[in-house]
């Protein structure tokens, strides 16, 4: 791609990342709905987990009909409509899909509710599409990753806040003794986000965002001289990378989207009194990626290792006070600094290599995972939430791994990565289901084995990618989703 600029351009940059910021609000705080719906319209923890269907296979469905659409203009419909009209479209579908509140709440009616989240995501997918290579267009190609890691420190600072707004605006302060929700109180905030979608559309219309696509000059040879693919299907390193976005988002959102049965069910927590975990939760994922973000600043190499080192205290800052504001007890949250170190020694080690660091940080999740399982009270808590600190790297790693080598077919082999993010979906189903046959403790096996598939395509994908002359220490991560 070409560059605007030698410089990043942080007044095109600006503008952009608010639209990740709405991916991760909706995102976590589907984790608060999750619970009230249950509780609402009396499902099951299978049926619950329909919330988590709907909202990811819209990002499926909607590259699916991206696809379609792009087939029959014989044309790329970003490359016909641009870039800033591609995001405003996007914004203004999911926009949308929040009025069905209205009457999803009226009328009492969960296929409603799911139907609202399922246009948002379509909206959101439209939205992925573009605006991830737009943050590497606005500045150097060179730390084009890093500002995409930056936008995922975005992403995951909605992820934090969604769920504490959300939860407030359901439930009220912290203090108050209200401990159940209507449906009523569910349409509020979210036809508020859709005038927020609006609001940003307009901004965004009249940002200095580029308004048309640049040039792209795409390579014509594959990168192995003398390996001429005609899909990118014959890649391993792709068909393999594709089954580990599904796991990986899997996991992610599963182990979120079951937390609050969890502490309900086994520990007694009131539906009202989670909020700061699953936040907790989802600020696990910021701090890592807050780290990955220090790259993306022009500073001296000295700066950036101690950088390295307050970044995620900094972003654990950031939970601490935002939780802060909303009254909540800050003190079963102290401990947390202890596991974050853990984090940062798991990040030393892997040196940057994205196959080691996904071997590293997947074996740190089951490790987490196991101790979840097997303890109780508050430290299996921790454990399940520390599952975010190991999450917060993986998408990056596994991208680049995945379409390393793709030559001409890296944009079809990312447009089929986007297509799994409807894991997020089906392996919190998953979950719910075994967790109705056995107990939510014991079903987060299903994350367990979602890891060990990623350790797995750690190991197998150096192989590959060796054998294909490819340095695995020379390749740059990507973003967050």
């Amino acid at each position: 791609m070409s560059n605007y600029s030698k410089q990043t351009n942080w007044g095109q940059f600006i503008p952009l990342v608010t639209v990740f910021f709405f991916w991760g609000f909706v995102a976590a705080s589907n984790d608060i709905l999750i619970p009230v719906f249950q509780k609402a319209f009396k499902l099951t923890q299978t049926e619950s987990m329909l919330v988590q269907i709907c909202f990811y296979v819209a990002y499926t469905v909607g590259s699916l009909i991206y696809m379609a659409v792009s087939k029959g203009l014989k044309q790329d419909l970003i490359n016909k409509i641009g870039y800033k009209n591609g995001l405003i479209l996007g914004l203004l579908i999911s926009a949308s899909g929040t009025l069905l509140f209205y009457p999803a709440a009226n009328l009492a009616s969960f296929p409603l509710m799911i139907s609202g989240l399922f246009i948002v995501g379509l909206g959101f997918s439209l939205q992925q599409i573009v605006a991830n290579p737009l943050a590497i267009e606005v500045g150097p190609t060179e730390t084009g990753s890093q500002r995409l890691t930056m936008a995922g420190g975005i992403n995951n600072l909605g992820t934090t806040i969604g769920p504490l707004i959300v939860s407030f605006a359901i439930f009220g302060a912290a203090s108050a003794a209200n401990t159940e929700a209507s449906i009523e109180s569910v349409k509020i905030p979210y036809l508020l986000l859709g005038v927020a979608f609006v609001l940003v559309a307009i901004m965004l219309k009249f940002s200095s965002l580029p308004a048309i696509t640049p040039t792209i000059i795409e390579d014509t040879d594959d990168v192995i001289p003398g390996d001429h693919k005609t899909s990118a299907f014959q890649y391993p390193q792709l068909v393999m990378g594709m089954i580990a976005i599904f796991v990986y988002v899997g996991v992610e959102v599963s182990t979120a989207s079951n937390l609050p049965a969890y502490m309900e069910k086994s520990l007694g927590f009131e539906t009202k009194d989670v909020a700061p975990y699953i936040s907790l939760y989802w600020a696990s994922l910021m701090i890592g990626r807050w780290t990955g973000a220090v790259e993306a600043f022009d500073l001296s190499a000295g700066f950036k290792k101690i950088l390295r080192f307050l970044a995620p205290y900094l972003a654990f800052g950031v939970f601490l006070l935002v939780n802060a504001i909303a009254k909540h007890d800050l003190s079963p949250f102290y401990v947390y600094g202890a596991v974050i170190i853990v984090m940062i020694i798991c990040d030393i080690i892997s040196k940057g290599n994205p196959a080691r660091m996904l071997l590293i940080f997947s074996v740190a999740g089951i490790a987490a995972l196991l101790i979840g399982m097997f303890t109780t009270g508050m430290v299996s808590v921790y454990a399940f939430t520390s599952v975010g600190l190991f999450c917060s790297t993986l998408w990056p790693c596994i991208f680049a791994l995945a379409i390393n080598g793709l030559g001409k077919h890296t944009n079809q082999g990312s447009g089929y990565l986007i297509m799994m993010i409807m894991g997020g979906g089906i392996v919190s189903f998953i979950q719910g289901y075994i967790a109705d046959k056995t107990d939510i403790q014991f079903s987060y096996i299903v994350g367990v084995a979602c890891f060990a598939y990623l350790a797995f395509y750690a190991i197998r994908v150096t192989g590959i990618l060796k054998s294909q002359g490819i340095d695995l220490d020379k390749i740059s991560k990507g973003s967050g989703h």
